[in-house]
Formats: structure tokens, C-alpha cells, sequence
């Protein structure tokens, strides 16, 4: 039965694939990324349409598909589990973290996945169970950079509302001087965002830390706050 709901699927995206739509996205990767070639809006329109054959499936199926379409290494199916696992948020449970944990370690290889997993998923997570941030922590010291990356990246959300502000400068501390630039536009968009609602608190991380936060960071971080602000941060 499993394999019905994922052929569908599958027959869904080749449908609407083109060679120009794949070629088109492979230029926004350094990393070997693997597509149908279906433009991202239409991804989103197949992902909805066949999530309601399954939404009445129990949690556990319903992740397992996930898994199944994770384990693919095809981008469009990466970002329909990320979808899907979005789409079961009101029934997270504190379980659920390991697997999550799990899919960000094995499957995740470039940062579109990462992202659109992080800041969803395990963003709205987090939200609901916040004491697994430590886990985050965590991830910043991983040897896999798309851990460390999304230890910044699931933050997202969260801090547009302002929440776990300390927290993010925890993660931001440990991930401070790491050399993948993934993981520095990772952080830096953390802090850029979570400028939104506390810009003068994480204005004065960065001066304290400017010296040897790296400037790839350090523009990202800066990139919304006022010209003024930009210039003292950005001064050597």
C-alpha cells in the first residue's frame, strides 16, 4: 500500500518536469543535488493534493512515507516529506525528536532541504516543546555541517517572535568561528532575524563578538538593521 501513495506521487512530479526547470535550480547548488525539474509552487500543489489520500493515516505511516521519500536523494521528494511532516504539527509528540534528529543527520545534503525541514518541522518542534533547544546545542557540534546549520536554521520561526533569544546566541557562540559557509549564513540569518524584536541585544552580540565572527556572518547578521548600525559593525 505504501508503494501506491509514493508511485502516485512519483508519477505526479514526472508529469510535471522540465529539463529547463532542472537546469535552471542546479545552478543555485555547490553540493551534486538531484531533481525532477518541477518548478517549487507546483511542488507545493502536488505535496497538498496528495497529502489528503493519507492525512487520515496514523503518524507513524504517515512519517514512515516520509522516510521512504527522504531516502530517494530526489530534491521535489525531500521537500514533499518536509511538507508532510509539517502538515502533522498539532500531533507532534516528544518522540518524534529522534526521528527528525535522524532525517536532519541522514538525509539532508544541501541547504534547501535543511532549510525548508528546519524551519517548519522542527522550528514549530521546538516551539512546542522547548527544552529539546539543548538538543540543538548539540547539532552545533556536529562533524556533519547540515547538522551544525540547522542547529541556526530551526531558530528561524522562533525568533521572528521573538522567543529563545539567549539560546540564540548560545548557538551562535558555539557555531561562531566555523569555517563552512553554509553554516555561517545559517547563523547570521538566525540573528538577522531574531534582529526583528531585539536589535539593540543583538546588535551589541555582534560588536562584542565582530573580531572573530566571519564577515560572510557578520553580513548576514547585519543585513536589516539601520545604515548607522551597519557601519560601526562592519568598521575594522
Amino acid at each position: 500500500m505504501k508503494d501506491h501513495f509514493i508511485e502516485d506521487l512519483r508519477e505526479s512530479l514526472r508529469e510535471n518536469a522540465d529539463e529547463k526547470t532542472r537546469e535552471s535550480a542546479l545552478r543555485f547548488f555547490k553540493e551534486e543535488v538531484h531533481f525532477y525539474g518541477v518548478k517549487s509552487t507546483i511542488i507545493h500543489q502536488i505535496s497538498n493534493e496528495h497529502f489528503k489520500s493519507i492525512k487520515n493515516k496514523p503518524k507513524a505511516e504517515i512519517f514512515e512515507l516520509c522516510e521512504t521519500l527522504w531516502q530517494s536523494g530526489l530534491m521535489e521528494e525531500s521537500i514533499v516529506a518536509c511538507n508532510w511532516s509539517y502538515y502533522l504539527r498539532k500531533k507532534y509528540e516528544s518522540s518524534d525528536f529522534k526521528l527528525f534528529e535522524k532525517w536532519v543527520n541522514a538525509y539532508v545534503t544541501n541547504w534547501a532541504s535543511c532549510d525548508t525541514f528546519c524551519n517548519h518541522t522542527v522550528g514549530s518542534f521546538i516551539e512546542m516543546y522547548p527544552h529539546f533547544i539543548h538538543e540543538l546545542k548539540n547539532w552545533a557540534l556536529s562533524p556533519n555541517r547540515w547538522m551544525r546549520r540547522a542547529a541556526s536554521v530551526s531558530l528561524i520561526i522562533p525568533a521572528k517572535k521573538g522567543l529563545f533569544l539567549n539560546d540564540i546566541f548560545e548557538i551562535a557562540t558555539i557555531l561562531l568561528t566555523d569555517t563552512d559557509d553554509m553554516v555561517q549564513k545559517g547563523y547570521g540569518w538566525m540573528l538577522k532575524v531574531a534582529c526583528k524584536q531585539h536589535e539593540p541585544a543583538v546588535f551589541d552580540y555582534i560588536m562584542k563578538h565582530k573580531t572573530t565572527m566571519p564577515r560572510t556572518a557578520l553580513r548576514y547578521a547585519i543585513e536589516k538593521m539601520p545604515a548607522e548600525l551597519k557601519a560601526i559593525a562592519m568598521a575594522k
